[in-house]
């Protein structure tokens, strides 16, 4: 069975948009089987200070972080782009079991192969404390939204 992702690489800046749209939308979903399925089936990850590698450790790997990050809602911006090569910028917001809501900032390195998956994903992320009141991102990004900016505060 093959197994495609469009678009392909070399990426232009309009195919470069609608792959991180798709992220975005997928993650969102928060379903890890559905999210796994746009990586290669050896993909590597580096994720803050843990690494992953292959798509049954990816599902672990979310299954486990969104079982602790509740009410995780993403946005996600082109950085950059470069033939299979594309630099993203987020933002998500998320609460623990206790209440306590966070803003998780962060960039990502990800890296295709001609099928459209991803084989290489390398992300460097940090967290604020939020209030409640302060959460911006709720849920997915309406449509109307798609590629609108986000402020960095």
């Amino acid at each position: 069975m093959t197994e495609d992702r469009p678009p392909y690489p070399p990426f232009t800046q309009e195919t470069a948009l609608q792959k991180v749209q798709a992220a975005e939308d997928a993650w969102n979903t928060r379903d890890p089987h559905r999210v796994a399925l746009a990586y290669t089936p050896d993909s590597t990850w580096r994720n803050r200070d843990t690494f992953v590698s292959g798509r049954e450790e990816i599902v672990a790997f979310l299954t486990r972080k969104w079982e602790r990050e509740l009410d995780y809602a993403l946005r996600k911006s082109l950085w950059g782009f470069h033939g299979n090569r594309i630099a993203v910028r987020f933002q998500y917001e998320w609460r623990d079991a206790e209440g306590r809501c966070r803003r998780s900032y962060g960039n990502e390195l990800w890296e295709f192969d001609e099928r459209g998956l991803m084989r290489r994903r390398e992300a460097s992320i940090n967290d604020v404390a939020i209030s409640e009141a302060d959460r911006r991102i709720r849920g997915p990004r309406p449509r109307g939204e798609y590629g609108a900016g986000f402020p960095l505060r």
